[in-house]
């Protein structure tokens, strides 16, 4: 029953925060995540001081990289923990930015548009998902961007028959949440409904990436067997190829909003 109601609600980290930045941020996927993200994300870092919200902020490397460069940064997670964490982070580095302890959902009641959204690894584990994702985009400003990072449905699918046993019945009957490492979420997605999603509401994809491409692929005498540098080298070569870009852990899309 508990894992039902998990997935009928809204998924607060505090109880996995530390789980996070051990296991998460401080491993060479969370450093290539980063890598990419601030690739896709370098033209808007570079521009002058932009309005930006992390919409579920987590430990808050993102908005800490933005607000560093001088960007006016309004950051919120339902996770205290995690909240927490990220206060001491940009207090660490003599940073600012507003934090609010609440859903995105109920502070996008109040924020003013912006000129960039961050919504990131946040979608895959809410309980209505795109009608979330609705209430996020509406605070983007015309011409303004939206940054979405997501955990990937076909990744979900694929790595698990590759592994096999159990879990094939487990996707057979879509019941991979609960199953497993507790960080698989309810409701990964597919990177061409959420495309499909952004045009159809007036969005203009400016970068369309994936997030370990192949890494997540192999078993662990794969990766002992494979220099990391080469192995790394090839994720860059094929992330932003488009047959590839949509076999990722993670996409990102980053889109703009049309002007009125």
């Amino acid at each position: 029953m508990r894992i039902k109601q998990r997935g009928k609600h809204d998924q607060n980290f505090d109880h996995l925060a530390e789980k996070f930045e051990k296991s998460i941020y401080g491993t060479l996927k969370g450093e290539w995540r980063l890598k990419l993200l601030q690739e896709d994300l370098q033209a808007l870092y570079e521009k002058g001081s932009l309005d930006i919200w992390d919409a579920g902020c987590g430990l808050g490397q993102m908005a800490l990289w933005f607000a560093k460069r001088g960007h006016r940064l309004t950051c919120c997670d339902i996770s205290y923990k995690m909240l927490e964490k990220a206060k001491i982070l940009f207090a660490k580095e003599s940073a600012e930015a507003d934090f609010h302890q609440a859903p995105s959902q109920e502070l996008a009641k109040i924020l003013p548009q912006q000129d960039l959204v961050l919504f990131h690894a946040v979608i895959e584990w809410l309980a209505k998902p795109l009608g979330s994702l609705e209430v996020i985009s509406d605070r983007v400003k015309p011409g303004g961007h939206l940054s979405l990072l997501f955990f990937n449905h076909h990744s979900l699918i694929y790595r698990n028959i590759l592994r096999g046993g159990w879990r094939l019945q487990t996707i057979l009957s879509k019941a991979w949440y609960g199953k497993g490492k507790k960080l698989t979420p309810p409701y990964p997605q597919k990177p061409e409904e959420l495309l499909r999603w952004l045009k159809h509401n007036g969005y203009t994809i400016k970068a369309h990436t994936g997030i370990r491409v192949f890494h997540d692929y192999m078993d662990k005498s794969a990766l002992e067997l494979s220099d990391t540098d080469e192995l790394m080298a090839l994720e860059y070569q094929y992330c932003r190829e488009e047959t590839f870009r949509n076999m990722g852990r993670y996409v990102h899309i980053l889109a703009q909003k049309e002007e009125n």
